[in-house]
C-alpha cells in the first residue's frame, strides 16, 4: 500500500499509527474488515440522506474516518486529518432487474468477493460503503461497509457501525441486545466482580502471548479450514453468505477444535 508524505507544518497537525495500524499497512499486507447489514425492509434512501447520515452520524464517531494516512520525515506513519468526501465513498451496485432471489444472491456474493481483494484508495479516508438495494433470499435488502483495518480492531469497527442505528419503536433510547449473562446472577456482588476482572486480565495477557507465538513460533494444524499451503494467502478468494444458528457454530467449533472471534 503506496502511503503519502508530508512536510513540517503537516507533521505538527498529525497524529501517529499504532503499531498494529502501521503493521496492517505495511509492504507485504493490506487488511480491511467487511460488515454487512442485512435489512428486512428495502433500503428506501436518497442519495442525500445517505450523504448525511454519514456526514452527521458515522464521521465524527472516530477522527480516523476523516484522515489519510502519510508518512513524515522521519519515515512514520501518520494519520493527517482531511475533508472527506462522502460521494467518493458511497457506491450502489447496479444489478439486472426482475429477477430471484438466488439470483442477486449469486450476485451478492461475487460482489462481496471483488470487493474483498480490491484495495482502497490511499489518497482518501480508508472507508467505503456499499449501498445494495435487490433482494436476496436472507434480506430485502444490504448495506456493506468496508473498512482498513488500520482503523481500528473489529470490536471497535463494529460499535462504530452499531452506533450509527436507532430502535425503530423509539430512537430516543439506546440500542441494546440480549444480555448473555444470567439474570439470577447478583451484580451486586464484589467478590464475583473481582474474579471477572481477574480472569478478563489473565484471558487477554494469554490470548497476546499465544498470538505472538502463533505469529513467530508456533504453526498451526491442517484442518478443514486451514490447508497449510505455501502462499495461499495471495490467491484469488471467493466470498459465500451462509446463515448458521448459535447451536450449530457451537457444534462447528467442538468438531474443528478452534475457537470464533465475537461468538464464543
Amino acid at each position: 500500500m503506496e502511503i503519502n508524505f508530508i512536510n513540517h507544518e503537516e507533521e505538527e497537525e498529525s497524529q501517529p499509527v499504532s503499531p498494529t495500524g502501521q503493521y496492517f499497512t505495511s509492504s507485504v499486507i493490506s487488511v480491511s474488515v467487511i460488515g454487512v447489514l442485512e435489512s428486512e425492509a428495502p433500503i428506501e434512501i436518497d442519495d442525500w440522506q445517505a450523504e448525511a447520515l454519514l456526514k452527521d452520524v458515522f464521521l465524527p464517531i472516530n477522527p480516523r474516518f476523516s484522515s489519510i494516512m502519510v508518512i513524515d520525515k522521519r519515515g512514520v506513519k501518520q494519520w493527517k486529518k482531511v475533508e472527506a468526501n462522502i460521494k467518493d465513498h458511497m457506491y450502489k451496485p447496479i444489478f439486472p432487474e426482475g429477477k430471484s432471489a438466488e439470483f442477486y444472491d449469486d450476485c451478492f456474493n461475487q460482489y462481496l468477493s471483488k470487493l474483498a481483494m480490491d484495495q482502497l484508495p490511499k489518497s482518501r479516508p480508508l472507508w467505503e460503503i456499499h449501498i445494495i438495494k435487490y433482494p436476496t433470499k436472507n434480506s430485502a435488502g444490504n448495506v456493506v461497509f468496508k473498512l482498513h483495518h488500520a482503523l481500528g480492531d473489529g470490536f471497535s469497527l463494529m460499535g462504530a457501525l452499531l452506533s450509527c442505528l436507532q430502535r425503530a419503536e423509539n430512537p430516543q433510547l439506546p440500542l441494546t441486545f440480549p444480555a448473555l449473562m444470567n439474570q439470577n446472577m447478583n451484580t451486586n456482588d464484589d467478590h464475583k466482580g473481582i474474579f471477572k476482572k481477574v480472569t478478563g486480565i489473565f484471558n487477554t495477557v494469554s490470548d497476546f502471548g499465544w498470538s505472538l507465538l502463533k505469529s513467530s513460533v508456533i504453526e498451526d494444524d491442517k484442518s478443514p479450514v486451514r490447508s497449510g499451503d505455501v502462499g495461499v494467502e495471495f490467491r484469488p478468494i471467493t466470498i459465500t453468505t451462509m446463515t448458521f444458528s448459535l447451536d450449530q457454530i457451537k457444534k462447528m467449533k467442538e468438531i474443528l477444535q478452534v475457537t470464533i472471534n465475537g461468538v464464543i
